[in-house]
C-alpha cells in the first residue's frame, strides 16, 4: 500500500489545530459567527475532535482539529491523527497550531491513518487527505509511511498466504523495486552450504526452509540487517497451547521489520552497503521435527542443546548472524519477535534493544524520541552467561528457571557475532488495540528509530 500526501494543486480546506487550553485565545481573533458555531457544536479542542466551519453557501471555510492538553499528548504518538480519523472526506492543509518540532511526526501519523489491511475484507480508512506543509521532507515522510504499510501487510497476512515462499517473494519484489539483488538458499542446499540450524528448524514444514539474502548499494559503511522469518510457530514438539498459537502468524515480524527498514534505507538513498538476511522457516510438527534433547551444531561450530523446540527463533538467527559476521560489516542489526519475557519487561509499546556500544545506544534512544518510535535499552548482562551454558553442549537454547528470558536470548545470539558491532531488537510487532495512526494488528517497531540514528552511528 502506498501512503502519500495530496497534490498541492488540489483545492483544500485550511485546518487549524487547536490545543484545549488555547481555544479561547484563538476564538478571540475570530468573527463572532465562528465563535458561535464552535460553541454550538461543542468543540472544546479535546484530542480527537474535528469540526468543519461552513461559509454562508455551506461550503467549508475552515476546519478545526482538537489537539488536547499537553499531558494527554504525551500519551499518544500521533495526537493529530486522532482528529484526522474523524474529519470528513476532503483535502486539508495545516494552517496553524502544530509545533514545528512535531510537524513531521504529525504528518506521518496522518498518512498512517490511511492504512487498512484489505486483502480479505474491504475496510474503510480515514478519507481525509493532507497537503504536505512547507518545511517538511514530504518524500521522506511518504517513504516512512509506505515502509510501515509494507511491514504491517506482511505481519497481518496469515501463514496460509505468508509462508517462507511468499516471504521470499515479498523480498524479491522489494529488491526489484529498488534495483537490489536477491538470492535464496533453500531445502537441502542449506546443509550443503553449512546452515544446519535453519534447515533443522524448518525441515518438518510443507514449505522448505530457506535463507533469503538481499543486497543494495556499493559505497559507504557496510550495514547488515538480520530478521527472524518464522512464518508460523507451532512450538514444534513442545507444542504451544491454542491460545498461545493464535498470533503466531506474526512470528516473522522481525523479517517484516527489516524489510520495512530496508525499504526506508533504499527509498531515502542512505549511503550504505546494505545486506539483508532472512532465515525463513515454519516451526512445524512432523516425524522429522527436531526434538528436545537433540544437540545441534551451528554454522559457527558452536553446539546447542535443545531443551525446548519452541525456542527456535534464536536457532535460525544464529546461522544467519554467523554468516553476517563473516562479511565483517560495520554494523549488524537483528530484529526478532523472540521472547515473551520482553513483553513482560516493557509491554507491547516499547521496542527493547541490546548493544555494547554506549554511543550507539544513546543515538538510538534519542532517535526513538524524535521519530515517535520508542525504544528501550536492555543489558547484555554477562553474569547471566552461565545460564546459557548447559555443560553437555556449548549453549542451551532454553535455560530453565524462567528468569531473564529476553536477556539470555540476546546473550545467546551475541555468541554468534565476533568483532562486528551488534544491536539486537526483541520486538512485539503487534498493536493490541487501535490507536491514532496505528491500526490493530501488525506494527513496525524500531525501524524509524534506526533510520534516524544511522547517520550518527555510522558517521554518514
Amino acid at each position: 500500500m502506498t501512503l502519500s500526501f495530496a497534490s498541492p494543486s488540489e483545492p483544500f480546506v485550511p485546518l487549524h489545530v487547536i490545543s484545549q487550553p488555547n481555544l479561547d485565545d484563538w476564538l478571540k481573533d475570530q468573527p463572532s459567527h465562528i465563535a458561535s458555531w464552535v460553541e454550538a457544536n461543542g468543540f472544546t479542542g479535546a484530542m480527537g475532535q474535528a469540526l468543519l466551519i461552513p461559509q454562508s453557501d455551506g461550503a467549508p471555510q475552515m476546519a478545526l482539529a482538537g489537539y488536547g492538553k499537553s499531558s494527554k499528548r504525551t500519551r499518544k504518538r500521533f495526537p493529530l491523527a486522532a482528529a484526522a480519523e474523524t474529519l470528513r472526506k476532503g483535502t486539508y492543509h495545516i494552517a496553524s497550531g502544530v509545533p514545528a518540532d512535531a510537524l513531521s511526526n504529525e504528518c506521518l501519523g496522518w498518512l498512517l491513518t490511511g492504512y487498512a489491511f484489505n486483502r480479505y475484507a474491504n475496510q474503510s480508512p480515514a478519507k481525509a487527505r493532507l497537503v504536505a506543509p512547507e518545511g517538511v521532507d514530504a518524500a521522506r515522510i511518504e517513504a516512512l509511511a509506505s515502509a510501515e504499510a509494507l511491514t504491517r501487510d506482511l505481519v497481518n497476512t496469515p501463514a496460509s498466504d505468508m509462508g517462507p515462499a511468499q516471504l521470499q517473494a515479498a523480498a524479491e519484489d522489494l529488491a526489484q523495486e529498488f534495483g537490489a539483488s536477491c538470492s535464496v538458499i533453500k531445502s537441502d542446499d542449506l546443509l550443503d552450504q553449512n546452515f544446519p540450524l535453519i534447515h533443522t528448524v524448518g525441515r518438518a514444514a510443507a514449505q522448505a526452509p530457506r535463507l533469503i539474502e538481499m543486497t543494495w548499494g556499493n559505497t559507504g559503511p557496510k550495514l547488515t540487517l538480520v530478521g527472524k522469518g518464522v512464518c508460523f510457530d507451532t512450538g514444534g514438539l513442545n507444542l504451544k497451547p491454542g491460545n498461545s498459537m493464535s498470533l503466531m502468524k506474526k512470528d516473522m515480524g522481525g523479517a517484516a521489520n527489516v524489510l520495512g527498514l530496508a525499504r526506508m534505507i533504499m527509498a531515502t538513498k542512505l549511503p550504505v552497503q546494505l545486506r539483508v538476511l532472512i532465515p525463513a522457516v515454519e516451526n512445524s510438527v512432523a516425524g522429522n521435527a527436531f526434538r528436545p534433547g537433540d544437540i545441534l551444531t551451528s554454522r559457527k561450530g558452536l553446539t546447542v542443546e535443545i531443551n525446548n523446540t519452541d525456542a527456535e527463533g534464536r536457532l535460525v538467527l544464529a546461522d544467519a548472524l554467523a554468516l553476517a559476521d563473516e562479511g565483517e560489516p560495520d554494523l549488524i542489526i537483528s530484529m526478532a519477535t523472540l521472547t515473551g519475557a520482553a513483553r513482560v519487561a516493557v509491554g507491547p509499546d516499547l521496542a527493547p534493544f541490546y548493544t555494547d556500544d554506549d554511543g550507539a545506544a544513546d543515538a538510538l534512544a534519542n532517535a526513538g524520541r524524535q521519530s515517535a518510535d520508542p525504544v528501550w535499552r536492555m543489558p547484555f548482562h554477562e553474569p547471566y552467561e552461565a545460564m546459557i551454558e548447559p555443560g553437555i553442549a556449548d549453549l542451551d537454547n532454553a535455560p530453565s528457571g524462567g528468569f531473564a528470558g529476553s536477556i539470555t536470548a540476546a546473550l545467546f545470539l551475541r555468541r554468534f557475532v565476533g568483532d562486528s558491532r551488534y544491536m539486537h531488537f526483541d520486538i512485539y510487532s503487534w498493536q493490541p488495540s487501535k490507536a491514532p495512526g496505528r491500526s490493530k494488528g501488525g506494527l513496525g517497531q524500531g525501524p524509524r528509530a534506526v533510520l534516524t540514528a544511522l547517520p550518527e552511528i555510522l558517521n554518514l
